[in-house]
């Protein structure tokens, strides 16, 4: 794995002019690399879409295009493993004041020594004062 990628960066690559270069580079990183995401991120990504499309800025078949390129992108899905959401997630969610939700995609990068792709700014404070890079596409 060449990064932990997290839903806020997914999810901005559907919505023109959301994330800038910063996604865009992302996206074409994942050309000549893979990306490992949390167990919830799949889940977290499509109820984005779905919130997207109750609000109307997306249209329903535009979000099931969107759903294909994902899955055709190289982004493995880390298992989910309870025990370690008890025991390292839930303390670094309470330490740098996150959701669990995002505490698991700095956990992953932390457990995995590589870099963290968001563009949730308290994720990437709590990355860096956890010795987290964050990600940058090159």
């Amino acid at each position: 794995m060449n990064f932990v990628l997290d839903a806020s960066v997914a999810l901005s690559w559907c919505f023109e002019g959301e994330g800038g270069e910063y996604v865009i580079g992302i996206l074409e990183a994942l050309r000549s690399s893979e990306a490992v995401a949390a167990s919830h991120w799949p889940l977290e990504v499509t109820n984005g879409l779905l919130t997207a499309e109750r609000r109307g800025r997306i249209e329903p078949a535009r979000a099931a295009a969107f759903s294909r390129l994902l899955r055709s992108l190289p982004i493995v899905v880390d298992p989910v493993d309870r025990r370690r959401a008890f025991e390292s997630t839930h303390p670094l969610a309470r330490k740098h004041s996150l959701t669990t939700y995002d505490a698991a995609y700095l956990d992953l990068a932390l457990r995995l020594g590589v870099p963290l792709a968001t563009v949730d700014s308290p994720l990437g404070a709590a990355a860096k004062a956890e010795g987290v890079e964050v990600f940058r596409a090159r």
